[in-house]
């Protein structure tokens, strides 16, 4: 939709028409007509068919340098643009549809651009406190000319970005904006700036017509239709795997991996594209999954929402992974039919593993998400925590084990992963993949391509298949590691663990925390130690439930005594335990872990630290 700011007193918005849900609307309607109303709110009310753009027509008669803005395409987002100057644009994006709220996905065209121009872009009505563009998260920006010329997709582009809270809130509502600056590469280019890298419900078509006309994949890999969408769009499954010999095929153990149920976590489609991409390969490991396993897979759950550019929810205005339990099959059909199908296929065979991959905007690293019970599980080969040590060590650069989560919070009840798992899936997790980058090793401060996320999809393929190499012998000396090791606390950010996330914007997600307190708000204060006791008491409460938070409550009380010892508050402590330049300080803190008895924690002070030689 252009939308020029300069000469109209009023805002421009769409309204969107009931075909613009249907997969080919987009491709059929090139060229629109803008029908102002006499009104100060002059508002989109229909698209004609070859009708002419009054408003394109005027700004290259007159010359005028005003950018053009579009957002009137499959997955596109952009309520409102106005010109506060010559190069300063105010963009608004439009809600998810039937919501007041979820406004984290951007995408748009620009065109009738200045190259080395000095414009700014401020976003104004983001609705979440913390983002990682306060983390060195990076617009993405598309250049048609660029791509046509140099063959250069999708790059990272601004500076001075910043993301604050703004004044434009009403009540109790707030509302932050993100602001950046840039320049254009070409002069009357056309540009596409993105939250994340875009991946359409046009693409997904696309990929599995391609694999529907290959004659080798087509054999191993059956495309079905699932279901279909409120608005008529399909919904399909695939089911991958080798033809059974001689009747064996019931003793193969299914795989179920399912994406993008929230459409503004486009990174998701890129790592289910790896691991398609890798299962459907000719490799001598693709094709002993293929012999192991049958894999069932639903690579978009919500099409409707990708189509219109949502941001968390379907056309009924809810958060789908929020609705297993449901049975409502009109309201929600793709997630009731994917719980029946996975439902028919733990009849027909085991189900060793169950993975709902999503893209997280508040942290970096991929983690995942998984499920602990109360007690313990007899075999090893079905702890919650082998699966991610093993995808850890297969991508060590990228996955974070200490950012995994094995709690099961009542706000959850009505994921896929908790459900799933209540089910009878012991191996039931949530694949969380940064819309940022990666800080671990030599990925440190670096933003994830679409190549790094198809990787992970590839790792996660490794790892089940070490998964499946690894005797039980194996998976027992990985648990045993893991909780001597204590991943958890030995991530310093546990320190300032928030159990807080009514608020997430990731179905599993946990906020971060605010380490420093805003100026001229008096809050009551504890002391040091009953901050740390309070941490402690929080941990020995949840002890109840799993056998491995028992030893992080132990190990808390270990860190108590630490802190202590060495007279600093808790803050402190993480930061020396953080940083590597305070050896002294540090050996003290191994020095007193030393002397607490051994029979009380089963944790090795070489592995909390050990200085750099």
């Amino acid at each position: 939709m252009p939308l020029r700011s300069a000469g109209v007193t009023g805002t421009a918005t769409l309204t969107l028409q009931q075909d613009l849900w249907a997969p080919g609307f987009w491709q059929k309607r090139r060229m629109f007509c803008l029908c102002f109303a006499a009104n100060k709110n002059s508002c989109f009310m229909y698209s004609q068919v070859r009708g002419l753009c009054p408003l394109k027509q005027i700004l290259h008669q007159k010359r005028d340098n005003t950018l053009i803005f579009e957002a009137r395409f499959e997955s596109g987002n952009l309520q409102k643009v106005v010109k506060v100057n010559e190069f300063e644009y105010q963009l608004t994006l439009r809600t998810d549809l039937y919501t007041s709220r979820h406004t984290q996905w951007y995408y748009f065209q620009v065109s009738n651009t200045q190259a080395g121009m000095p414009y700014r872009f401020t976003i104004v009505n983001f609705t979440k406190r913390n983002s990682l563009y306060k983390c060195g998260l990076r617009p993405l920006l598309y250049s048609e000319a660029d791509a046509k010329k140099h063959k250069v997709g999708w790059r990272r582009t601004g500076n001075e970005i910043k993301y604050y809270k703004n004044n434009a809130g009403q009540g109790r509502r707030q509302y932050f904006s993100l602001t950046w600056t840039f320049q254009f590469p070409h002069d009357r280019d056309t540009c596409y700036f993105a939250h994340c890298y875009p991946y359409t419900y046009s693409n997904l078509q696309e990929y599995l017509v391609a694999i529907s006309k290959d004659p080798v994949k087509s054999k191993f890999c059956k495309i079905h239709i699932l279901c279909h969408s409120l608005a008529g769009n399909i919904v399909y499954v695939l089911t991958i795997t080798n033809p059974p010999k001689s009747g064996k095929g019931t003793e193969r153990k299914a795989v179920i991996v399912t994406a993008r149920v929230h459409p503004g976590e486009t990174n998701s489609s890129w790592i289910m594209k790896g691991l398609l991409d890798y299962i459907l390969g000719d490799s001598g490991k693709a094709q002993l999954l293929r012999d192991n396993f049958v894999f069932k897979v639903v690579p978009m759950l919500n099409p409707d929402g990708v189509i219109v550019g949502n941001h968390r929810c379907s056309l009924t205005g809810q958060d789908l992974n929020r609705k297993y339990r449901s049975n409502m099959k009109k309201c929600y059909p793709s997630i009731c039919y994917t719980r029946n199908m996975i439902e028919r296929v733990m009849g027909e065979r085991d189900v060793l593993l169950y993975c709902d991959i999503h893209g997280h905007n508040r942290k970096q690293n991929v983690f995942m998400y998984g499920c602990e019970r109360k007690q313990r599980a007899k075999a090893p080969y079905v702890h919650p925590h082998v699966f991610p040590l093993l995808l850890s060590k297969s991508c060590p650069d990228k996955f974070s084990f200490p950012d995994c989560c094995f709690r099961v919070r009542k706000s959850k009840e009505g994921t896929g992963r908790v459900v799933m798992w209540k089910m009878g899936i012991n191996n039931s997790y949530t694949l969380e993949a940064s819309i940022c980058g990666s800080k671990l090793g030599c990925r440190q401060s670096t933003h994830f391509d679409m190549k790094d996320l198809e990787s992970i999809g590839q790792h996660f393929c490794d790892a089940l298949l070490n998964y499946c190499i690894h005797n039980n012998e194996e998976h027992e000396k990985l648990v045993k590691q893991q909780a001597r090791v204590n991943s958890k606390v030995l991530n310093p950010d546990v320190l300032d663990w928030d159990s807080s996330s009514q608020t997430s914007d990731s179905p599993d997600s946990c906020d971060l925390v605010a380490v420093q307190p805003k100026l001229g708000i008096k809050k009551k204060t504890k002391t040091s130690e009953e901050h740390f006791h309070s941490i402690a008491k929080d941990r020995s409460h949840e002890s109840k439930n799993t056998q491995g938070i028992e030893t992080q409550h132990k190990v808390f009380q270990v860190l108590d005594r630490v802190r202590k010892a060495l007279r600093v508050s808790p803050m402190m402590l993480k930061v020396i335990m953080k940083s590597h330049l305070c050896h002294r300080k540090q050996e003290k803190v191994c020095a007193v872990i030393r002397s607490y008895p051994q029979d009380k924690i089963s944790i090795h002070p070489a592995l909390i630290w050990s200085p750099r030689r």
